[in-house]
C-alpha cells in the first residue's frame, strides 16, 4: 500500500513538473515594436523597440535593427537614449521612393545602438529604443530583423519572420502591423486594441499569464504529492 501511494505521488509530481516547463517556456521575453497609436500605411508613427534582458548575469550592450528592405522608409529619426549611440547606416534603393514630394535614392536599412559604461540593460530590466518612421510601405505588416548583444558577447539573432499556421516562432522579429489607408477607426465604446497593444499582449500575456498558470499548477502538484506521501505514511503500519 505504501509503494502504491508513494509510486502515485512520484506520478503527481512528475506530470506538475512538465507541466510547469511546457508552460512557462513562452514565458521569455523578446525584443518587440510598439507603436503609440495605429500605424497605418502612408502614414508616420512613432515606434519604440523594447529590449528586455533576459540574462541573469550578463547585460546587453548593444542592440542592432535591421529595416526591410523591400519596404523602405524614407524618413527615419532617432530619439536620443541618455548613455546609449545610435548609429544609423543608409544604403542606396534599388527604386528611388518619394518623400515630401521628392525622391529619394538611399534611405536607412540599419539602426544600432551601443551602450556607454554603466548605462547596459541590467538583469531584470528593460529599455526601449523610439524611432519615428514614414510614410509607411502599402504593406499588411514590417518585419524588423533585430540582434541584442550581451557583456559576455553572447548575440541573441531575433530573426524569425511570422510563420503562416499563426504559431510564435523559436526566435521571433519584431513586427510592425499596419492598418489600410482609410479603415474605419474603432468605436469609442468598444476600442479595438493597437498594433502595440496586440504585441504587448503577445509578449507579456503568453509568457506572464501561462508561466504564472503553469507555476501555480506545479505547486499544487507538489502539494498533491507530499499529501499523498504523508497519507501513505500515517496508514502504513
Amino acid at each position: 500500500m505504501k509503494q502504491t501511494a508513494l509510486r502515485h505521488a512520484a506520478t503527481v509530481t512528475a506530470v506538475a513538473a512538465v507541466f510547469v516547463l511546457a508552460l512557462a517556456g513562452p514565458a521569455a521575453a523578446h525584443v518587440t515594436v510598439n507603436p503609440s497609436g495605429t500605424a497605418t500605411q502612408g502614414g508616420y508613427t512613432k515606434v519604440a523597440f523594447r529590449v528586455p534582458n533576459e540574462s541573469d548575469t550578463e547585460s546587453t550592450t548593444k542592440l542592432e535593427i535591421t529595416l526591410p528592405a523591400d519596404s523602405p522608409i524614407g524618413s527615419v529619426s532617432v530619439r536620443p537614449v541618455p548613455g546609449w549611440t545610435a548609429v544609423a547606416e543608409k544604403s542606396k534603393l534599388a527604386t528611388p521612393v518619394k518623400v515630401h514630394d521628392s525622391e529619394i535614392s538611399e534611405a536607412v536599412t540599419k539602426i544600432t545602438w551601443t551602450a556607454a559604461a554603466g548605462s547596459e540593460i541590467k538583469p531584470g530590466t528593460f529599455q526601449e529604443f523610439d524611432v519615428s518612421l514614414g510614410p509607411l510601405p502599402q504593406t499588411e505588416q514590417m518585419v524588423f530583423k533585430a540582434l541584442q548583444t550581451y557583456s559576455d558577447g553572447t548575440i541573441v539573432r531575433w530573426i524569425d519572420e511570422p510563420t503562416t499556421d499563426g504559431t510564435e516562432p523559436e526566435s521571433p522579429a519584431p513586427v510592425l502591423k499596419l492598418a489600410a489607408a482609410g479603415a474605419a477607426a474603432p468605436s469609442a465604446a468598444a476600442p479595438a486594441p493597437t498594433a502595440g497593444a496586440a504585441a504587448e499582449e503577445s509578449d507579456s500575456g503568453n509568457g506572464t499569464a501561462w508561466g504564472i498558470a503553469g507555476l501555480v499548477a506545479g505547486l499544487a502538484g507538489l502539494v498533491l504529492g507530499l499529501l499523498a506521501y504523508r497519507r501513505a505514511a500515517q496508514t502504513t503500519p
